[in-house]
């Protein structure tokens, strides 16, 4: 049976049980109380309850099925206009299960639960709406980005084809730079869906030692840039990947290092803890970027075009591997341009429980 024939059956059921509950208070409380007989009196006569019941029973039969017949058409109307918000959302559900997305129930009226499912669904369809339209925009990105090399392999394979004597050292070196690249891309794109995924076991990890040990990694590349790295802060407890952590500081210390002055430029790593969470803080000197332009470096593939593009510059998924890192830590990253020039780089993350 459907939901309105259902609550239909509800609605005639509860008004034929009231009904009999009426007619039993009136023998409870009135014919029980009429003798069984009927008595002549001076006055005339006066009837007992057999006869009252005679008279009183059949228009209490026909009056039962006028109201069984009155809840049927009643319960049935009502109940449609009960359900009316329920088919728009049942009609919003198959649109959206046939891929559209767009469409909002919007539905009017009072702040009832109808309501309240309605916009909910109506949020959970909008949330759903922007998650597809940015895995569009990634998928998008990542294409354009790896058919790039593949294309240079090509035209660069093709030259040595035509002229097998034409193969040198210089162009061996194009190919290995070109598959290098490739290969970074996709070990960034691995990275990210596995930090997406959270497809990961927790351990305590300290990020000053992850700090530290960035550091120490990427020293050669900060002395070619001319860029003065220092670090500093507490012991920073929290719990997650190592693996990913240590990829997360070493993309903050890495981008901080690269976009940086052309010489004399400064990176400063601190480390700081609180009762409930720990926090990793990156500043660099640099040129001065609008709030515009910073909003949008934790997306996929967006460089920044007043950011420095070197031979270090990167894919374009650092700071998106960052965010994503954060969030499956259940932690916030915050980004920030400083009024001299640079960023402010801050991850907080849940600090690691007390040692019972």
């Amino acid at each position: 049976m459907s939901v309105r024939l259902k609550l239909t059956l509800s609605y005639a059921g509860f008004l034929m049980v009231a009904s009999l509950l009426l007619l039993a208070a009136v023998w409870l409380f009135l014919l029980r109380y009429v003798p069984a007989e009927a008595q002549r009196t001076i006055g005339g006569f006066v009837p007992g309850r057999d006869d009252l019941i005679r008279a009183f029973a059949p228009a209490a039969g026909v009056t039962l099925v006028a109201l069984l017949a009155f809840g049927l058409l009643g319960g049935w109307i009502l109940a449609g206009r009960m359900l009316v918000p329920l088919g728009r959302i049942t009609d919003a559900t198959r649109r959206a299960g046939n891929g559209s997305l767009s469409y909002r129930i919007e539905l009017d009226g009072r702040n009832d639960e109808f309501r309240e499912l309605a916009d909910s669904f109506d949020a959970m369809l909008a949330q759903l709406e922007a998650h597809v339209a940015e895995q569009q925009r990634f998928a998008a990105n990542a294409s354009h980005e790896l058919r790039t090399p593949l294309a240079i392999t090509q035209t660069l394979l093709e030259v040595a084809r035509n002229d097998p004597r034409g193969v040198t050292g210089e162009l061996a070196e194009r190919l290995l730079a070109v598959n290098a690249r490739a290969i970074e891309l996709t070990e960034a794109l691995l990275v990210l869906s596995r930090a997406d995924q959270r497809s990961f076991s927790r351990q305590p990890v300290d990020l000053s030692l992850l700090a530290e040990q960035a550091a120490e990694t990427l020293l050669p590349l900060a002395e070619e840039h001319g860029v003065t790295v220092e670090t500093s802060g507490d012991i920073a407890s929290t719990s997650g990947s190592q693996a990913l952590l240590l990829q997360l500081t070493t993309n903050l210390l890495h981008n901080a290092i690269v976009h940086n002055l052309p010489e004399h430029g400064t990176v400063q790593m601190h480390t700081s803890t609180s009762p409930e969470t720990v926090a990793l803080t990156i500043e660099n000197s640099g040129e001065p970027l609008s709030p515009q332009l910073v909003s949008t470096l934790t997306e996929p593939f967006q460089r920044g075009s007043e950011r420095i593009r070197a031979h270090h510059a990167g894919v374009g998924l650092g700071l998106a591997i960052v965010k994503s890192i954060t969030q499956a830590h259940d932690g916030t990253l915050t980004i920030t341009p400083l009024a001299g020039g640079g960023l402010r780089v801050a991850v907080q993350l849940p600090a690691a429980p007390a040692p019972a």
